[in-house]
């Protein structure tokens, strides 16, 4: 069974959000709640997140915006993304939960971790926030892990919504990998098959576009077809998974008709995608998801293949 670390903090509660703004506190209250109830809570490695300072956060982010963010009052940093007098604090403990799961994957603590975090990273781009993300967890989490020895990086972002912010930062860079699954067009406009890097980073984006409606036929050549061969001729020391689960059927904002047992479909993939003589540690951290049983259903599901790879 490998060790599973679930990074958490209720520190995430207190981001508040507009009354029916679809990224609520309620959205970490269903996970938690959903596994707590599991058969296998007792099982998992309960880590409490450390804050990133703010060194780590401009290594993706500009000066000015770090700067920008820290001034701000509340309201909206743009037309998704509200911000509130606590939003900073989590969204620095948002980014460190992922910088935590390095540290412990590094020093052999854990072999793999769940990162149950809010604001969500992966739409943020390096100097503004964007669909309800302010800082950039994930790529965050990717830099932090080259300062830690982690010389080249996969990432894998499965969020309904492609992760323009992820895609940009590393764009021109052949250190990091980034693929993406995402329904196409559909917010935020990127992620068409012809993104696929430039300059020493050419070759190193990979995006497969999903038209609204698809569901396990599609995700399964996607995750168990097609990123395994990606992901053994990249040869990556870790491996970082942007986990949207507004890909799931009853999920309000989008259109794929992924199931819970298409979830765990894609998440047995990536486990298993890694192939060497030493074990590569895979951090999922939550983005998207917004019908709540879905959510706390698709996260249930994605710990049990975690502590079964």
């Amino acid at each position: 069974m490998s060790k599973v670390g679930f990074i958490y903090s209720p520190v995430f509660l207190k981001h508040a959000t507009p009354l029916g703004h679809p990224e609520s506190k309620e959205r970490l209250r269903a996970i938690t709640a959903g596994l707590e109830a599991a058969p296998f809570w007792n099982d998992i490695i309960k880590i409490e997140p450390s804050k990133a300072d703010f060194d780590d956060i401009a290594r993706v982010h500009t000066n000015g915006y770090i700067e920008d963010v820290k001034n701000f009052g509340s309201g909206h940093l743009d037309a998704d993304t509200y911000f509130s007098t606590h939003s900073l604090e989590a969204a620095l403990y948002a980014a460190g939960a992922v910088t935590e799961a390095v540290r412990r994957c590094k020093s052999g603590e854990i072999t793999h971790a769940f990162c149950a975090v809010r604001p969500p990273g992966h739409h943020a781009e390096t100097d503004r926030a964007m669909g309800f993300c302010i800082f950039n967890n994930i790529a965050i989490g990717a830099r932090y892990a080259q300062k830690s020895g982690y010389k080249k990086v996969f990432i894998i972002d499965f969020d309904v919504h492609h992760g323009n912010g992820t895609q940009h930062t590393f764009y021109e860079d052949d250190t990091v990998f980034y693929f993406s699954t995402h329904q196409y067009p559909h917010y935020p406009g990127t992620g068409g098959s012809d993104e696929s890097g430039r300059g020493r980073g050419e070759g190193y984006t990979y995006n497969l576009p999903m038209s609204s409606g698809s569901g396990y036929k599609e995700f399964f050549s996607a995750y168990c077809e097609v990123l395994p061969g990606l992901v053994r001729r990249f040869g990556p020391d870790i491996v970082l998974v942007s986990a949207g689960y507004d890909i799931h059927a009853s999920d309000p904002l989008a259109g794929l008709r992924v199931s819970d047992e298409g979830i765990r479909s894609i998440v047995s993939c990536i486990l298993s995608s890694p192939a060497g003589p030493e074990p590569v540690p895979i951090i999922f951290v939550l983005e998207g998801g917004y019908d709540l049983e879905a959510l706390a259903s698709s996260v249930r599901i994605t710990i049990e293949e975690m502590l079964k790879a």
